[in-house]
Parts: structure tokens; C-alpha cells; sequence
């Protein structure tokens, strides 16, 4: 017994430090750590009423009261600790089982009743002391009780650590097997041979081996991580707007440019002028390519890439790819060819843009690093009940990739042998997002490759089987033949001028009257004054009142069931699913798509076959010409850059129009500009001559441009004084400007 306080003593020495630590560290509120806790207060407990039993053993005879209540403890204390352990294991099962919070409610509520009716039979039980006066301890009913009780739970650990051994972490089983294999010899000595007082010692052991193995993360670097992973988060969101704003900032030059090119390579153009325009709108649609895939992978990388599944034809998604090849092919020496199974199901339902996009993006890839030999679609299917697996693969007989790069392939911005195809256009983008796109679908994409002769991609992914029959779909289809909206009014909203330039460019061909307003609420102010129109073209990202705004405002109107249109450079995923569910009619993207343009026309201005022009017919249809020659010469002894302003507008009409629609806002601006220096109103100063510079500078009024961008600089840094000071200097040049506008304007009609 002597021998044993020194190693109590230890023992509570070393259990308090564990205590201590365990304690002060900070820790998730888990099972675990909650039983744990309870093992540190019962191990120490234990020690100490192991020392108290040796103290009354030695020193208080057998009556006394507080030698019976210490022994009484302490075989309560083996007790609790046997049963804190059966608890243990049952949360470790539960956590692998993934089991809702009633299942431990139910797990502790039988130990519990168990636990309590052995404690009190543990109190009922009489025991015997043994003392020969070298060594004390107590036997009979009580202590064959509490070892029977601690034995049947040594069996249920077994028989539980058997079932679950392969699913449970060996971390967390080892202090349970290191507890059956030193406890159980431990246990049998000290019930044979009670005066050891070994056990004590031994679950300090076990419960301080616990504290190495508990999962329990350090909660400081897990605060640090959180701490990143939110900086993280937030950089991420605000790369997402960055490139959201991108888009609609890179968008709205890009619809001049594209819109303008459209109509010029309609116009009687000599053959190296229409090729240059075409190399323009080229260039314009890599450029949107590009855009869209940077948005793309900037919304895979944010985990906000949803798909929008819709049911759609087979045949009908096969027959656009094809066509989209055959114009990707250009003048290419390739032969393509396509294979379809023919069991392929009618319909399906799935994403069809985003199985699209993948399978267009493979075929361009195949396209352009082959140059000569073939490039071949094949496109087989397996259906299991009502699911169709497509497995479509697309094979060239290309470059092929080094075994090297293979593993690189899918990697963001990754171009390979940049020196041996430095003509060869591309981001490296277009395999990464389609990797990304097929896994969303829950695919998978192969690769065979062999350098020097060719690859092939494979890639494979469920789409559902639709009933509907493919003739009751209502697929959006591309509308290539004009027509004619003669009687019709469209009304076009856009507070930027020059895409309302565009847009009346765009609509011109069609011969409908179109209605050109700069603001939402010039919007709504003509709908309020009993004006119709068959159909609105409205921006939404306009000052003071926003499309979507302008649009609730408009819904508010008794009577207004005029389709309203979203005519947006916000052109990100999912754009037109948020269009369509604020109450727009549709969607439409800058810059703008000619055929989709056609058909939401067609569709909303029920455009009959008959107003449809003939083929044949189209070469004699010419817009309405010039009369008369324009005294070109007064705007250049001016200082009027005309001929750089017909650069950029496209065409002489153009250009006019832009003239005509200056003059007849002259006094409107004038009158802002008037009323906005008078009230020392300088943020809306500066925006009305920001739009005035941005006039003067496309019709080349150079000598106002730059004296607006002037006083623009000025009224932001809220100088009033200059403002007051240079006034007549900028407004004698707006008079000027106007006064030749108009003799140029009086002239072309005499």
C-alpha cells in the first residue's frame, strides 16, 4: 500500500496537468470532448478517493461512517468510469453512422438507466475490510458486483470494436484497445489479488492516452483559417463583380462595334473593305468568347455555376452543332464527319446549352490543331430505364499532346508548345471549363492521345428521358430571313447614346417606327401619356432608375400588357432565368445577336409569313438615300472633325441623325447646365457635361470636347469658381456649334 501513494500522487500530479491544459485550451463543444471532460473529473475524483480510502484505512476504525462512504465512492468511481467509456464508443458508432441527434439522446438515456440502477445496488451491497496490518483492502458481494458490472462492459466494448474495427479511425479505437489489453490483466489481478490498488493508476493511464488521440483541433489555427478562408471568400466575391462589371463594361463598346460591323458588311462595299469588316466582326465575337469564358471560370471557381435543365430535341442540338463546326471549319482542307446512334431518345432533359458548350468547345479544340486529315463527332447512347447516358466522343488526326502535358491538360490558361503553334488563337480556358461543366454533370471526360497523329476526347454524362413529343418543344429557333414590321412601334431604352445608335441602326432594316429615349423615366412618362408601343427594348443598368425598377413601375399601369424586353450588356449565367423571373418578357444580350433579335421581333410583333421577305427579292430593297449633297466644307472650316466621326458611327446617315438629335436637345442641356451652375449643383453639372463631352468627342466637335472635359474635371473637385469663371467660354462654343449645326442643316435642304 505504501508503494502505491507515491504513484497516486503522480498520478494526480499528472492528471491535473492534463486537466489544466485540456481546459484552458479552446475546443468544439462535441460528444467527445463533453465525455471527455467527464473523464478528466472522474479520473482526478478518483485518485484523490483513492488516497482519502488509504488515509481512513490506516487511520479511522471500521465503524467510522466516512471510511464506508470513501469506499462506497470510490467503487462508484470504477462504475462511472467503465460506463463513461461504453458512451464513448456509442458516439464514435454514431458519428460513423451519421445518425440524426435522437439516436444519442436514445444511446445515453439507456446507459443512464442502466448506470443509475447499478449505482444504486452499489450502495445497497455490503463489503468486508481485510486488514493484517501490512495491507488493507475491501472484498464481498459489493466489489464482486462492481467487477461483474465492469466486465460485462468490457464485453460490449469487444463486440462493438469487432462490428465497426474497418470503419472506425484507428486513432480513436487505439486508447480502447490499449485499455482492454493492459486493463483486463490489470482488472483480473486486482480481483484476485485486491490488495494491489493498481486500477487507479491505470485509468489515469488510459484517460491521459485519450487526450493524445480525442479529435481535437487546435480551435486558434482554425480561427486563422476562417479568418483566410473569409478574406478568401471576400477577395473571390469581389473578383466575381469585378468581372461582372467587366462584362458589362466590355460588352457595351462591343455592341457598336459588332452592331455597326453587321450593318456595313450589308452595305455596297468593295471586296477588301467587306473583308475587313469581316475580320472585325471576327475578331469582336473571339473577343465575346473570350469574355464569356472568364465568367465562366470565374463562376466555377465561386461554386455559383448552376445548370438550368430544360427538355429539349436530340436531333435538333446535334444538327446546330454541326452547323457550328461546319462555319468553325471555314476553309480548312478537313473533312468532318458525324455519327449519331440512331436509338438515341427523341428528347431529353438536361442542360442543353452547358452539353452544347462542351461539345462544341471539343470539336473547336479538334478543329483547330488539325491541319489536314479529319475531325470526327461520334455520338453513341445507353439507356437504363428512364436515363440515356450520352457518350460522345471527338477525334482528330491532329497534333496530339506529349504524355508529358496529358496530365496538365485541364489546367486553367494552360497552352502547350506555344512556339510551335504561336498562330493558333486561344486562352487556354476552353478544357478547363469543359472538364468543370462535365463533372457538374456528374461525367466524366477522357482523353486518348498520341503526339504527332492525333487524340481523342471522350466524355460521358446521364440526361433523363423525356415523354413530350420533340414536335411540342418550343425551342428558341434562328430566324435568318428579315422581314418586315412596317405599322409596328418599338420603343428602345438605353442610356447610353451610342447603343441607342446602334439599336436604331439594327432596327432600321425592319421599317417599323422607332422611338429612341435616353432615361427610364422618359420611359414611363410616354407610357403615362397614352402612347403604344408593340414592344420596349429596355436597358437596366441606368442612373437614377434601373430597367428592372422602371419595369414594376410600368406593370403598375392599368392596361399595360406591352412586352418589355431586358436589352442588357449583363450577359453573365444565368441572367436571363433572373430577367425572366423580375417580369421581363425576355432577354437579350449586348452585343446584340442579329437572329436572336430576328426572333424576338418575329415573336412579339407576330410577324406573319407573309411580312417576311423573299429571298429573291432582298437585293431590291434599299433604305431611303440621301437627297441631297451636304456642304461637307462648312464643318471642316469649322473645326468639325466629321470625317473621324463617320469612322466611328459607321455611315453618313448615322452621322447626320447623331447631328439632327444633338440640335433637338441643344436647349434641354443647355437649360440643365444653366440651372445646375445656378443651384452649385456640381455632381449633376459634372454628369451633364461628361455627356456633352461624350457627344462632342464622337461628332467631332474637338475644341467643345475638350473644354467640357474641363469643366467635368472641375465640377468633381467642387470648384465653383472655375466653373462661374470659364461659363461663358464653354457655353459660346456650344452656341457656335449649334449655330453651324443649323446653317449645315438648312443648307442640306434647300
Amino acid at each position: 500500500m505504501h508503494i502505491s501513494i507515491p504513484l497516486l500522487v503522480v498520478s494526480l500530479f499528472y492528471m491535473l496537468l492534463i486537466g489544466i491544459l485540456f481546459f484552458l485550451k479552446s475546443k468544439f463543444p462535441t460528444t467527445e470532448n463533453k465525455i471527455y471532460t467527464m473523464f478528466i473529473v472522474v479520473a482526478i475524483l478518483g485518485i484523490v478517493l483513492d488516497l482519502a480510502g488509504i488515509y481512513a484505512h490506516l487511520n479511522l476504525p471500521e465503524t467510522s461512517l466516512f471510511r464506508w462512504l470513501i469506499v462506497k465512492l470510490y467503487l462508484t468511481y470504477i462504475l462511472t468510469f467503465g460506463f463513461l467509456v461504453s458512451a464513448y464508443i456509442g458516439v464514435l458508432i454514431l458519428n460513423v453512422k451519421h445518425a440524426d441527434k435522437s439516436r444519442y439522446s436514445k444511446l445515453f438515456y439507456f446507459l443512464g438507466i442502466i448506470y443509475l440502477i447499478s449505482l444504486g445496488i452499489n450502495f445497497a451491497l455490503p463489503f468486508h475490510y481485510f486488514n493484517d496490518g501490512a495491507e488493507v483492502y475491501v472484498y464481498g458481494l459489493n466489489t464482486t458486483f462492481i467487477w461483474t458490472v465492469f466486465g460485462i462492459n468490457i464485453f460490449f466494448w469487444i463486440v462493438l470494436i469487432l462490428a465497426y474495427m474497418k470503419k472506425l479511425p484507428f486513432k480513436q479505437l487505439l486508447p480502447i484497445i490499449t485499455l482492454l489489453v493492459i486493463g483486463l490483466p490489470i482488472a483480473s489481478l486486482q480481483f484476485v489479488y485486491s490488495e494491489l490498488l493498481l486500477v487507479t493508476a491505470m485509468i489515469t493511464f488510459v484517460v491521459v492516452f485519450f487526450y493524445h488521440t480525442i479529435e481535437n483541433p487546435d480551435m486558434q489555427l482554425i480561427k486563422e483559417l476562417n479568418i483566410a478562408k473569409d478574406i478568401a471568400d471576400k477577395a473571390n466575391n469581389a473578383k466575381t463583380d469585378f468581372l461582372s462589371n467587366m462584362s458589362h463594361e466590355i460588352r457595351t463598346p462591343l455592341n457598336a462595334i459588332v452592331g455597326f460591323s453587321q450593318t456595313l458588311a450589308e452595305e455596297d462595299l468593295s471586296d477588301s473593305a467587306r473583308d475587313e469588316v469581316n475580320d472585325i466582326i471576327t475578331a469582336s465575337n473571339n473577343l465575346l468568347e473570350i469574355v464569356n469564358g472568364i465568367l465562366d471560370i470565374s463562376k466555377i471557381e465561386a461554386n455559383k455555376l448552376e445548370l438550368i435543365n430544360v427538355e429539349y430535341s436530340a436531333s435538333t442540338l446535334f444538327h446546330e452543332i454541326k452547323k457550328i463546326a461546319t462555319i468553325k471549319l471555314g476553309e480548312k482542307p478537313l473533312e468532318f464527319n458525324v455519327n449519331i446512334d440512331n436509338n438515341l431518345p427523341p428528347v431529353l432533359y438536361g442542360d442543353k446549352l452547358r452539353i452544347k458548350q462542351i461539345i462544341v468547345n471539343l470539336v473547336t479544340n479538334a478543329i483547330k490543331y488539325t491541319k489536314e486529315g479529319s475531325v470526327t463527332l461520334t455520338v453513341n447512347s445507353i439507356i437504363r430505364k428512364d436515363v440515356c447516358r450520352l457518350i460522345v466522343a471527338v477525334e482528330d488526326t491532329g497534333i496530339g499532346i506529349k504524355p508529358e502535358d496529358v496530365n496538365n491538360l485541364f489546367q486553367k490558361f494552360e497552352r502547350f508548345e506555344i512556339e510551335r503553334n504561336s498562330t493558333t488563337e486561344g486562352t487556354g480556358l476552353g478544357l478547363a471549363i469543359t472538364k468543370s461543366l462535365v463533372e457538374l454533370m456528374g461525367g466524366k471526360i477522357v482523353v486518348q492521345t498520341i503526339y504527332g497523329e492525333g487524340s481523342k476526347f471522350t466524355v460521358a454524362f446521364d440526361q433523363n428521358i423525356s415523354l413530350k413529343p420533340a414536335n411540342e418543344l418550343q425551342e428558341i429557333p434562328s430566324y435568318s430571313l428579315p422581314f418586315l414590321a412596317t405599322g409596328k412601334r418599338i420603343l428602345v431604352v438605353d442610356d447610353n447614346k451610342i447603343n441607342l445608335k446602334v439599336a436604331n441602326r439594327l432596327l432600321r432594316d425592319y421599317q417599323a417606327e422607332v422611338v429612341l429615349v435616353s432615361s427610364a423615366q422618359e420611359c414611363l412618362d410616354l407610357i403615362l401619356d397614352g402612347k403604344h408601343f408593340d414592344i420596349i427594348l429596355m436597358d437596366d443598368m441606368m442612373p437614377k432608375m434601373s430597367g428592372t425598377v422602371c419595369l414594376r413601375h410600368l406593370k403598375n399601369i392599368n392596361d399595360f400588357e406591352t412586352p418589355v424586353v431586358a436589352l442588357t450588356a449583363n450577359a453573365i449565367t444565368g441572367m436571363r432565368e433572373r430577367y425572366l423571373a423580375l417580369g421581363f418578357d425576355d432577354y437579350m444580350a449586348k452585343p446584340i445577336d442579329q437572329h436572336h433579335l430576328n426572333y424576338t421581333l418575329r415573336r412579339f410583333l407576330n410577324i406573319s409569313d407573309e411580312q417576311i421577305i423573299p429571298q429573291e427579292n432582298l437585293k431590291n430593297i434599299e433604305i431611303e438615300q440621301q437627297n441631297q449633297k451636304n456642304n461637307l466644307i462648312l464643318l471642316e472650316n469649322n473645326g468639325i472633325n466629321y470625317q473621324k466621326s463617320i469612322e466611328l458611327l459607321g455611315d453618313m446617315e448615322t452621322y447626320e441623325d447623331s447631328l439632327k438629335s444633338f440640335c433637338n436637345l441643344f436647349n434641354t442641356t443647355v437649360e440643365k447646365i444653366d440651372s445646375y451652375r445656378m443651384n452649385n449643383d456640381m455632381e449633376n453639372y459634372a454628369i451633364v457635361v461628361h455627356s456633352l463631352k461624350s457627344d462632342a468627342k464622337y461628332l467631332g466637335f474637338t475644341d467643345l470636347a475638350e473644354l467640357a472635359a474641363e469643366h467635368e474635371q472641375e465640377s468633381k473637385n467642387n470648384n465653383q469658381q472655375y466653373i462661374n469663371n470659364n461659363y461663358f467660354s464653354l457655353m459660346n462654343e456650344l452656341y457656335r456649334i449649334y449655330e453651324v449645326l443649323n446653317e449645315y442643316m438648312n443648307k442640306g435642304s434647300d
